[in-house]
């Protein structure tokens, strides 16, 4: 995305000074729902939380960029697994 001619990151890194409220609003959501499990989780019941349709495949495939998206910045482990943690 870009403001005033400058790309603009929707996802920050995770780092000092930067808070949970500065990601979008989805994004949140996903990082609480990975918080609240158990354990390691996998895309699909990630999903399953908020009330996704996870039986459409068209529906898991944008959750699981968000998820990679949150991970690569710091904000979870995704697991060689391929299911996600949350950091300390």
């Amino acid at each position: 995305m870009q403001v005033a001619g400058r790309a603009v990151r929707l996802v920050p890194d995770r780092g000092s000074g930067v808070g949970e409220s500065a990601l979008p609003t989805e994004h949140q959501r996903s990082l609480s729902a990975v918080r609240q499990a158990a354990g390691p989780v996998a895309t699909r019941q990630i999903g399953e939380m908020p009330g996704l349709d996870t039986g459409v495949r068209g529906k898991l495939e944008p959750l699981r960029g968000k998820l990679t998206k949150l991970a690569d910045r710091g904000w979870l482990h995704k697991r060689p697994d391929g299911k996600f943690t949350a950091r300390p």
